[in-house]
Order: C-alpha cells, then sequence, then structure tokens
C-alpha cells in the first residue's frame, strides 16, 4: 500500500500502527520482536516521560546506540513531539561526540552502556538528562524519573512537514564534520520514493547491517519498511560472517542494505577463490561463456547463503568497483545501486533490480530534479546539482558553508562530477574535491584507478594521491590471504610475507600502469599495514593520508 498521509515522521507512524497494529515491527535476531502496536505505545509513553524530562518541541535530542528496536522507539518519539533527533554514529571518538553534544546545543541523549564512557565527564552537565537507551532509565545519579509504557503525552504536538526533524552530523571523507539539517518532508518523501525503486510491502524482511544514525539507513532502512508494515530485524553483535550467515538463514531476508565493501569483500574472499584454485579453471574462467555459466551458479550458491529469499541488495554510500558488478550482473543476483547525499536525505537516483546498466547509479528519483552543471563539451561531465523536496535546509549554525551549497533558487551543489547517457541514467566519475589535476591540466579520477589497483591479486583496499606533482598510490595488502595461500612455508612465514609484499609493489605498479592513460600512471606503491580509516559508509578518509604522507 502506497503511503498517501502526511509528509512527517508522527504521521507515518500513526499510519503504520492503525494499518499494521498486529505484525512485527523490529526485533533482534533470536528475541522476542515489537508489533506496531507495542511500538505505538511505546512511542506515547516515551513522549510523556520525554515531557517530565522538560523536553520541548525545538530541543535537540541525541541518540548515540547501536541498531536496536528502542533505537527506533526514541527517534520517532523524539521527532513525533516536534523536538530534534541528533544521531552520533556508535564509532565517533569522544572528541567528535563532545564536538556534537556542543555545536548542536543537546538538551539530552539517549545512549547505550557500552558507549557511554565516550562522553566526556565535563559535557556530562551540559545535558540535562542521559538515558540509557536499553530502557529508557535516567543514567544520571540524581534523577528521579521513571518511564512508563502506559503514560500519555500531557500535550498534542502538531508537527509540520517543514519542521526541522534531524541533524545528521556527517563524518565525511574531507574531515569537517558538518550538521545537515533534515526536515519531516524532506526524509518521509525521500522514504516514499524509495518505493519506485523496489516495491516494499508487509511481508518484506530487512536485515540491518548499516548504522541507523546514517541516513541511508535511517531512512531507507528504517522509515521506508516501517511506512509499508514491513519487518526489521537488528544484530545484537557486529556483523561478522559467524553472526551474519546465520542471522541471514533464520530470517531469510527479502531486503538488505549495504556498501560496496560488503559485496567485493565477499566476492574477493568466497568467489573468486573457487575459480582460481587451479590451473584448469583459471582458464576456464577467461572464457567469456563459460565465465558466464560460474557466475550464474555461484551466484545462485550465494542467494542461498543469503537466506534464498532475498529479492532487493541495495549498494550506496560509495562506487561499486566495476568487475564485482559484472559478476552481480552475470550472476543474476538482486542488486540495486542507489546514490545520493546526506543533504539529500539521502537518494537521488537508483535503478530497480535487473534494468541497470554497468556502473550506471540509474535514473533519479521522481519530482527530484538533476542537473550537470558546466558540462565539458566533449566528455558531457560536470558537477551534480541536484533540487527538490529532499534537499536539505542547509548546515546548522553554518551559513555561510549553506550559501556554498545551495544556491538562491535551490539548487544543492552536490561535489560529485558525473553526466547522464542517452537513456538519462546518471553515472557517477568521483568527488570534485578527489580530482587530481594532471601537469598539463588533464582530470585524473582517483577512484578508476583505484578500482583497477583493487582487483589486483592479495590487494584489500587501496587510495591513490598525489604528492609533489607525482600519484602514490597507497596499499593495504592481505597479509592473512598471502600466508594462507603460502602456509606450507611454515618457517620465517613473516620474513617471506613481507618478501612477497615488495615484490608485490612492482608487480602491482607494471599491472596499473598498463591499464590507464599516461597521466593516470602510479610512480610509486606504498604499503600500508593496517586498514584505512574510514566513513560510516566505509569510504576511506582521504584527508587523513593526503594530510600525513609526505614524499620523499
Amino acid at each position: 500500500m502506497l503511503y498517501k498521509g502526511k509528509l512527517t515522521l508522527s504521521g507515518v507512524l500513526k499510519n503504520s500502527v492503525s494499518a499494521y497494529k498486529n505484525r512485527i515491527a523490529f526485533s533482534f535476531v533470536d528475541e522476542t520482536p515489537v508489533t506496531y502496536g507495542e511500538f505505538g505505545k511505546s512511542v506515547s509513553g516515551l513522549i510523556a516521560y520525554l515531557e517530565k524530562a522538560g523536553i520541548k518541541p525545538g530541543d535537540k535530542v541525541g541518540i548515540f546506540s547501536s541498531n536496536m528496536p528502542n533505537w527506533n522507539i526514541a527517534y520517532f518519539a523524539i521527532a513525533s513531539m516536534g523536538a530534534v533527533v541528533v544521531p552520533l554514529l556508535p564509532d565517533f571518538s569522544s572528541a567528535e561526540v563532545s564536538n556534537v553534544i556542543l555545536h548542536s546545543e543537546m538538551k539530552a541523549i539517549f545512549a547505550s552502556k557500552n558507549l557511554l564512557k565516550k562522553i566526556d565527564d565535563k559535557h556530562k552537565d551540559d545535558l540535562s538528562y542521559i538515558f540509557s537507551i536499553e530502557d529508557f532509565s535516567v543514567d544520571n545519579p540524581e534523577a528521579t524519573l521513571s518511564y512508563n509504557i502506559n503514560s500519555r503525552p500531557k500535550n498534542k504536538y502538531k508537527v509540520k512537514e517543514g519542521d526541522l526533524a534531524s541533524i545528521i552530523y556527517t563524518s565525511g571523507t574531507t574531515g569537517k564534520s558538518k550538521g545537515v539539517m533534515l526536515t519531516h518532508k524532506n526524509i518521509v518523501f525521500t522514504a516514499r520514493g524509495g518505493r519506485d525503486y523496489q516495491p516494499i510491502v508487509k511481508e518484506d524482511r530487512f536485515l540491518s547491517v548499516l548504522p541507523l544514525s546514517h541516513t541511508y539507513e535511517n531512512t531507507i532502512g528504517m522509515i521506508l519498511p516501517v511506512m509499508h508494515g514491513s519487518a526489521i530485524y537488528y544484530l545484537s553483535k557486529p556483523p561478522t560472517p559467524s553472526v551474519l550467515v546465520p542471522a541471514m538463514k533464520k530470517i531469510r531476508p527479502t531486503v538488505m542494505l549495504t556498501v560496496p565493501l560488503i559485496i567485493e569483500k565477499i566476492y574477493k574472499s568466497k568467489v573468486l577463490p573457487t575459480f582460481d584454485k587451479n590451473l584448469t579453471t583459471r582458464l576456464l574462467y577467461r572464457v567469456p561463456f563459460i565465465r558466464q555459466k560460474f557466475n550464474l551458479l555461484a551466484g545462485r550458491k550465494l542467494l542461498r547463503t543469503f537466506g534464498g529469499e532475498l529479492k532487493f541488495y541495495g549498494i550506496g554510500g560509495a562506487k561499486l568497483n566495476k568487475e564485482v558488478e559484472k559478476f552481480l550482473i552475470e550472476a543474476k543476483f538482486p542488486y540495486s545501486i542507489g546514490y545520493g547525499l546526506t543533504e539529500t536525505a539521502p537518494l537521488l537516483a537508483g535503478m530497480a533490480v535487473g534494468v541497470g546498466k554497468l556502473q550506471s547509479t540509474g535514473q533519479i528519483m521522481k519530482d527530484v530534479q538533476v542537473k550537470i552543471h558546466n558540462p565539458q563539451r566533449y566528455t558531457g561531465e560536470g558537477e551534480i546539482w541536484a533540487k527538490g523536496p529532499n534537499v536539505m535546509k542547509g548546515y546548522y549554525k553554518e551559513p555561510e558553508l549553506t550559501k556554498e551549497v545551495l544556491t538562491e533558487d535551490g539548487w544543492f551543489k552536490t561535489g560529485d562530477l558525473g553526466l547522464f547517457d542517452e537513456s538519462n541514467n546518471l553515472y557517477i566519475r568521483g568527488r570534485s574535491k578527489n580530482v587530481i589535476i594532471g601537469s598539463s591540466g588533464e582530470n585524473i579520477f582517483p577512484e578508476d584507478i583505484e578500482s583497477i589497483i583493487n582487483n589486483f591479486k592479495h590487494v584489500a583496499e587501496s587510495l591513490v594521491i598525489q604528492q609533489k606533482g607525482k600519484l602514490v598510490a597507497l596499499v593495504h595488502f592481505n597479509r592473512e590471504e598471502i600466508e594462507h595461500q603460502y602456509n606450507h612455508l611454515r618457517e620465517e612465514v613473516s620474513q617471506f610475507v613481507d618478501n612477497k609484499c615488495e615484490e608485490l609493489q612492482g608487480e602491482l605498479r607494471e599491472y596499473v600502469n598498463a591499464k590507464v592513460n599516461k597521466f593516470s600512471k602510479i610512480h610509486v606503491v606504498i604499503p600500508v599495514a593496517e586498514e584505512f580509516q574510514k566513513t560510516a559508509t566505509k569510504k576511506i578518509k582521504r584527508f587523513v593520508y593526503a594530510r600525513d604522507l609526505v614524499l620523499k
């Protein structure tokens, strides 16, 4: 059933509680679920609780927790009374948490017990209340408040579509954390529009693996299924294979949302080794029609691993590796690519399962305008600008920064470079801030080079930057993979792996330079021992490495 109510979170809640009262709303895997009826009752009780705590419309209230049913209850309670939700990513550092508390002028916060230590003691006095999200108890020792699910709010709140619903602080690749102001209309319009790419029904089962504090999972992975009465399941532990595989087998999800890194790791660690285990299969896999047959069989096996009933596997947050996408197409795996930013709540474009084009993010969302600003004459590439009901109000307390990205007539400058094909499919070339200008003025897209590097044997991830006019590839080799392949050399294995990595550096440089144009050739390969620092959507924080590396 298509949602036709007010574009407010309180409107979504009221409609879903009425229409799907006895259906499962949320649950941890292996725990007692919360029905939509219970969800509505819990939200109502929590609003009454927040009233007693002195929270009023417009007040900022934080949520600092891993995914759980109570995260959603807190979110809808805060938003439904006209207060403003400030989600914090669980992997924020203490310094980042302090910055958000102070900058947002937060009145109270819901925090999980394991994250309380990240709230600096000196900032606890800045908060009227700290609530434990596990049971909504008050963490403040002197507090006398107690949560009662049967309580009812004293006030009737009339939330408007244009009211501020959330301030989401980005943990971006550039290092500057900004508070993105999203209205009720921004969020609900985008969630409703997501259904155009994949019909969602009350029988659907979502398995959540991305943080709810990120707008991608928040809008598409929580509000969209709530809007249509679907069930959402959460993991009580981090989504490692030993946790995720049994959960998928039990829940048999029909919908999952992920970032490229997850499926890329599955492809490199599970799929490729199957075809690379001996010379015969390696040679056969190079023959196109045989490779397609192999990939189709691998796709069926992969689908069974995901529970066997998956119909939509959404991928967003970063660009998907081209070789991995070719595999997904030939495997007939039900994947879909989406594109957007936190500032667009987050969706701008997407594609339905089975109709996408390789490396495209698909068609623009209905009732949203997207144009290529100042396209280059021959390539058609330019900065992507967007306009529509999903575009943010601006950056909180940053009017000058807001003016830089929002034009007077409402166009949002995404900072991404892209182009349209003849069928109006959108293609993303990369971030304009990441583009490297060659010695003769050529545009060099580091993401394209990284995609080639990441397909090389034993490479886990990479980052291409420019130093002193030279292209430098920072590469994290998968040492465990090398050790496993050469485990028959048990003596001095560490020294052997070190030597192997040095050997791979030279091979990798030759491999990349044979596949790129003369402007994109790598000058040097530098191994990185640890995994790269990443954002919530698993994009590498480029600024950290561009700042710290000094090429000799």
